[in-house]
Formats: C-alpha cells, sequence, structure tokens
C-alpha cells in the first residue's frame, strides 16, 4: 500500500492532533548532478545576488506555475494531485481533492497578478474550474466536499485509479476549509466570478464538524459506513441523516486544520471560544505523559477558557509546538491569514522560532547543510511526513531523516519519570522546496539561499520549478510535483512580491472584523 493509501486508511484511528494532508503517488527519483539538458543549470548559491532577489522568485514563479497548466485537466479544468517531475499530462494522478482545487484557483490569481498569463485568461481558467465544482458531488446537509474526485470528469472516486483498491468517500474538515480559502480568495480577486464562487462557498457550513461538549472540529466524517469499525456513529444536533465522525479531534492549535476553525468562527458557524479549546501543548500532567517532552507553562484564561500556556524547549528557544514539528503545519495558515500581525504576542513571536528551528536542526544540529522539513514526496517512493522532532508533540516524531530518527525529551517528573534519548547521529536528510518558501516572511535571505543551494548542489530543479523532495545525503531527488505543495510555494511568492496581496483577498469582512481582535487575546508562552 502506498504513503497515500495508508494515510487515507488511517484517518480515522489518528492520533488527537494528526494533520489532514492531500498525498502523492510514488515518485522517480536521480541523483546529484545529473544532466537534464534542461535551461536550468549550474546556478549557484550567489545566483539571487548577481541577478536580484525579485529576478530569481519571479522565475521561480513561473516555473512553479507551469506545473500547474500541466495538472490542470482541459475539460474540466480540475488539477490533478500530483504530475510527473517532465509534466507529461499523461501522469496526471486521476485524482483530485479540495485542497489540491483549491491551491489551483489561489495560483491562478497569484500568476494572473505577478503578470505570468493575461487577465482573460486568468479568468477563463477559474470560470472553468468553479463551474466544475458547482457540479460536484457533495454532502447535501453540510455543503462539504468528499476528499477525492476523478479531476478528468469530476465523478467522486470509489476505486483508486492506480491500483483498483477501494475509497471510502471522506468529508475532510482541513481539506475543505482549504477550498473555502480559495473561494473566497478568488471572489475578491476577480469580481466578475464573486457570484460563482460565493455561491458555492455559502453553502459550506463548519459547525458541522464542531463537537461542542470538546469544544474542538472532528477530522471529517463519512456519510456512508466507513472501513474502519472505530469511527464513531453520531447523528449530531439533527443537522441531517446519520454520519460516521472520526474517532479524532484537531485538538492541537499549532496545525493546518486551524483555516477551518477560522472560517467557522468568522462566519459565526462554530464559537470563537473554540480557539481557545485547542492545545498550545498537553498539560504538563503525568495524564498527558505520553508525548516525547514535558512542556513549561502555565495556566490562563481566555473566552472562560482555562487555557494551558505550554510551549517545548528546544535549544535556546521556547516554542508553541505543532503536531509534527513541520513546516507547513505552522505557516500554510500564515500565507492567507496575517497570524504575526494580528497575533503579535502570539503568532508573531512564535512563526520567526519555527523558521529559526528549522534552520538549527539542519544547519547546526543534524548538520546536513539544507533545511526545511515538512511532509512530501519521499524520495525512495511514495509519501511521508518530515519535521523537526523536538518541536512537534506527535510521540513517534517526524524525524528530518530517512532513518526515523527522533529525540525523546523525557519527562523528569518521579510519578511519570522517562528517560531523555538523544540520536548518535542523523541519517539521510530530507528537505523539501516548499518549507523554505513558507520562511520568506521570518528570514528570505537564509530561504532563497538555501533554495539556490538545494537548486545547485542537486538535480533538483524542473520544467515546474523545484521537485517535491531531496534527500540530501543519498542525492536522491523525488522528481514529481504536488498540486498542495505547488499551491504553497505560489501562496507565498504572490505575497513576497506583491506586498502580501494573497492575505489581503482573504482577510476582508467577516474574517478581519472576527479573527483580529481573537488573535490579539493571547500572549504565548514562546521567545528565547
Amino acid at each position: 500500500m502506498s504513503g497515500m493509501r495508508r494515510r487515507t486508511a488511517a484517518i480515522a484511528v489518528a492520533a488527537l492532533a494528526t494533520t489532514g494532508l492531500v498525498t502523492t503517488a510514488a515518485p522517480a527519483v536521480s541523483g546529484p548532478h545529473q544532466d537534464r539538458g534542461g535551461k536550468h543549470q549550474d546556478r549557484g548559491p550567489h545566483d539571487g545576488g548577481k541577478r536580484g532577489d525579485r529576478a530569481v522568485l519571479t522565475e521561480y514563479a513561473e516555473d512553479t506555475w507551469a506545473s500547474f497548466e500541466a495538472m490542470a485537466h482541459p475539460d474540466t479544468g480540475l488539477p490533478a494531485d500530483n504530475i510527473d517531475g517532465d509534466l507529461d499530462p499523461g501522469s496526471r494522478s486521476g485524482y483530485t481533492s479540495p485542497t489540491n482545487i483549491g491551491a489551483y484557483l489561489w495560483s491562478t490569481v497569484v500568476a494572473r497578478d505577478l503578470g505570468i498569463i493575461k487577465r482573460g485568461e486568468a479568468k477563463q481558467r477559474m470560470a472553468q474550474t468553479l463551474a466544475s465544482v458547482a457540479e460536484l458531488e457533495r454532502h447535501e446537509d453540510s455543503g462539504m466536499f468528499y476528499n477525492w474526485y476523478d479531476e478528468a470528469t469530476g465523478e467522486k472516486l470509489y476505486v483508486w485509479p492506480d491500483d483498483g483498491n477501494q475509497v471510502y468517500p471522506f468529508l475532510s474538515s482541513v481539506d475543505n476549509g482549504w477550498l473555502a480559502t480559495a473561494l473566497v480568495l478568488v471572489k475578491n480577486a476577480e469580481p466578475r466570478l464573486a457570484a460563482q464562487a460565493e455561491a458555492i462557498r455559502s453553502t459550506m457550513d463548519f459547525g458541522f464538524y464542531y463537537d461542542p461538549p470538546v469544544g474542538q472540529i472532528r477530522g471529517g466524517f463519512w456519510d456512508e459506513p466507513p472501513a474502519d469499525p472505530a469511527a464513531v456513529l453520531d447523528n449530531y444536533r439533527d443537522r441531517g441523516p446519520d454520519v460516521w465522525y472520526t474517532g479524532h479531534h484537531y485538538g492541537t492549535l499549532n496545525t493546518e486544520p486551524r483555516i477551518a476553525s477560522y472560517l467557522g468562527i468568522a462566519w459565526g458557524q462554530i464559537p470563537p471560544e473554540h480557539y481557545f479549546h485547542m492545545f498550545r501543548t498537553f498539560p504538563d500532567t503525568c495524564d498527558w505523559s505520553w508525548p516525547e517532552q514535558k512542556p513549561v507553562g502555565e495556566w490562563e484564561q481566555h473566552l472562560g477558557v482555562d487555557v494551558f500556556q505550554g510551549a517545548y524547549r528546544y535549544r535556546d528557544m521556547q516554542i508553541v509546538p505543532t503536531w509534527g514539528g513541520s513546516m507547513f503545519e505552522a505557516l500554510m495558515v500564515d500565507l492567507f491569514i496575517p497570524e504575526s500581525d494580528w497575533g503579535p504576542r502570539s503568532w508573531g513571536v512564535n512563526h520567526p522560532l519555527t523558521v529559526r528551528a528549522h534552520i538549527e536542526h539542519g544547519m547546526d544540529e543534524a548538520g546536513y547543510g539544507y533545511w526545511g522539513f515538512s511532509p512530501s514526496s519521499d524520495p525512495a517512493g511514495g509519501y511521508r511526513e518530515y519535521g523537526v522532532d523536538p518541536i512537534g508533540m506527535e510521540p513517534n516524531g517526524y524525524s528530518s531523516d530517512q532513518e526515523r530518527t527522533v529525540v525523546e525529551s523525557g519527562w523528569d517528573d518521579p510519578e511519570c519519570f522517562r528517560e531523555a534519548s538523544e540520536p548518535e547521529g542523523y541519517g539521510d536528510g530530507v528537505v523539501t522546496p516548499h518549507a523554505s518558501f513558507l520562511a520568506l516572511p521570518y528570514d528570505k535571505g537564509a530561504a532563497l539561499t538555501n533554495l539556490a543551494n538545494i537548486r545547485d548542489d542537486f538535480d533538483a530543479y524542473g520544467p515546474g520549478g523545484f521537485y517535491d523532495a531531496v534527500a540530501v545525503g543519498s542525492g536522491t531527488v523525488a522528481e514529481r510535483y504536488l498540486s498542495l505543495d505547488q499551491g504553497m510555494i505560489m501562496a507565498a511568492l504572490g505575497n513576497e512580491l506583491k506586498n502580501d496581496r494573497v492575505k489581503s483577498y482573504v482577510v476582508r469582512g467577516d474574517v478581519k472584523r472576527v479573527i483580529r481582535p481573537l488573535l490579539g487575546i493571547e500572549e504565548f508562552n514562546a521567545g528565547s
């Protein structure tokens, strides 16, 4: 079973705050310095200084957009989940998701704003995609979309196109969050399509995922009996026929599902107290001693909710961790919501520390010579989560290398003592370029240098921009493009080159009115 299939099958029994990613099939691989005969050869780490940062970033955007041109199916305007590194249309994955569709829509706006494509072409592309989305089968009572469709026909999938395995149609809260984000963005970026985008967005009710007794949102639900018997049957507030909710909630604050939380709160579908029901870290008691590190912090109360203001220690920093220690968990939401500006004492402190932790881990602690760890294609085949283990809550850790080297910081409480452990060394580290693009607002110089070094030292750049991941020890490259990861790159470039324009499209109206004061309430227990 591929990494993608394993992830889909495991979603119902995932831990309390697991992520909810789109995934990819096994990538092709190559070694370092292999000559492809292409136009992008022998550009070193100082290339940005010679040509100017803006020229380099614009080139990255132009080439990244080419991958979306190849992934978008001409009959539907729906993008494939992934495509081979040579952009052969015949290698489209055969399936797409709400996140993939959202990534294509906002990337089309960025391509237009950067002058890569003309306004007429951008409108035509988005109109076609919106028309297809409007026809996709969805859950009637919630207005939510299923996780997998055929990008060529728009049909809901019951069978995986590559291996014939059964698909149990699932409706993910986080994936629908990214599609809703894109619909808001299109509405505000292209007035001629505003009604079309809003007609779809207005039917989406994130309150359907909210679990009032817990104060958190579910990972998602099935509206047909799922494969996993551990799924929870729950007729939620009589809002429709019985559905099978996941057994887990998205309980950790610093993970990408908070985009669904923000939208649901902004639109009055979820109460604002929900924001404070999510964990900064788990409490520092023995009942919660199963993560790898004992947090530091104190209890406070916000909007009547008791909040443990916990943080993890890493080197000389205190950081509110993500679930797995990955870059995209922390910073993908920040592409669309100006968290650092709206929460200067919380996200404004934590986001730069996350970037610094990734840099110090890759360059100093592990000694890879490169940094930026996030779920991506596995250069050995399939898909895997990567991260900086010490700044993640996940008990088994998102490792930064192929060998799955993890750190156990331990608990020094005598009632629940667990010994710390340090690795003797790290193995074949895997970096993904999208992590460096996410870091641009917080250390632009380091991000540009890291990207230039990856491009110069490995055969890591193709006709659609940076390939998805590189194992820097072996030089093995995952020669594949993913809509999700390419979409993060395009959004990051749209913000960097157009003064946060991507964010400005999303945060008008209720999002700004409701979410901005909410983020201003709190001070994280973070710093250095």
